[in-house]
Formats: C-alpha cells, sequence, structure tokens
C-alpha cells in the first residue's frame, strides 16, 4: 500500500505546481482539490463562493476531501483553506503524509498577482487579506503537517526532490 501526500498551506504556496511534479516523479496519480470540486460541480470556484458564498463552498470541499482520503497512493493538493474544518484535518493526518507548503505574503502576492481565480482575494487590500488568512491558518497546517517547507524563492523541483529525500529517509 502506498502512502498518500497531501500538501497543504495557503495560496500560491506551489501546491499544484510542486504537486504535479511530485506525481509524475513518483509515477502516482496527481489531484487538485479546487479542479476536483470544479469538475464535480461543472462550475469554477469563484461562481461556487458568488452562489454558495464560502460556506457552501467549504460543504463541497469537505465532501471532496473525505472522498479523496479514500483513496491510496495519490498525490493531493489542497485548496488553501481545507484545514479550516476539524475534519479536514483529521481526515488528512489520518490517511496521509502531510507536506506544509509555507511561503510569505510577499511571495503569496507576486504569484497570485495576475489571477482572477481566487475569491478571497477580490478585496482592496489583498495583503491585509493574507496576512489575516496566514495568522489564522498557520497554526492548523503546522497541527497536520509531518513536514514544513519553506517555499520562497525555491525552485519546484527542489522542493520536490527535499519532499522525495524526506520520505525515503521516513
Amino acid at each position: 500500500m502506498q502512502r498518500n501526500i497531501f500538501l497543504v498551506g495557503p495560496m500560491g504556496a506551489g501546491k499544484s505546481t510542486i504537486g504535479r511534479q511530485l506525481g509524475q516523479l513518483l509515477q502516482r496519480p496527481f489531484i487538485d482539490s479546487d479542479r476536483e470540486i470544479e469538475q464535480q460541480t461543472g462550475a469554477t470556484i469563484p461562481l461556487i463562493f458568488e452562489m454558495e458564498g464560502e460556506a457552501g463552498f467549504r460543504t463541497r470541499e469537505k465532501q471532496v476531501i473525505e472522498e479523496l482520503c479514500r483513496h491510496e497512493g495519490i498525490v493531493l493538493a489542497t485548496g488553501g483553506g481545507a484545514i479550516l474544518d476539524p475534519d479536514n484535518r483529521r481526515a488528512l493526518a489520518d490517511n496521509g503524509f502531510v507536506v506544509y507548503l509555507l511561503t510569505s505574503v510577499d511571495e503569496q502576492l507576486r504569484r497570485t498577482a495576475r489571477d482572477g481565480n481566487r475569491p478571497l482575494l477580490q478585496t482592496p487590500n489583498p495583503r491585509a487579506k493574507l496576512t489575516e488568512l496566514l495568522q489564522i491558518r498557520d497554526p492548523l497546517y503546522r497541527e497536520v503537517a509531518d513536514l514544513v517547507i519553506q517555499t520562497d524563492a525555491r525552485q519546484s523541483r527542489k522542493v520536490v526532490s527535499q519532499i522525495i529525500e524526506h520520505l525515503a529517509r521516513a
């Protein structure tokens, strides 16, 4: 049985990019929970937020995380807020190896600057919003993490190599 690898962290941390590369190198299926929600609903994340609000989105996210945690041997990139739900944190911690991809607010702003698919950043002050989210979420990411990796100013392949090295030692 192959253990799942779950990537958690804020938006712009590189979860999807790193997850895709990790899946390819380890020859495992890569799944992005946000893309899975979009496929199941036929709607974009911004549209779900607009129609159902954040609470509606989080309900859908919880169902998808629960479903995906039943798989074996996957690499899963979770949405930045997936860890807000205690059931999601428990499911991730109990069903795989959790990697927290840590990144600074400056780096998040740089990486998400031209991305219109971030409903939580549709605000007059994205920096303040990202700072607030990180203050709330950082302890929760750390609570579930088996490994914490800083991704600022690092090439994704080097982060992937660090994860693989850690898994080989574990």
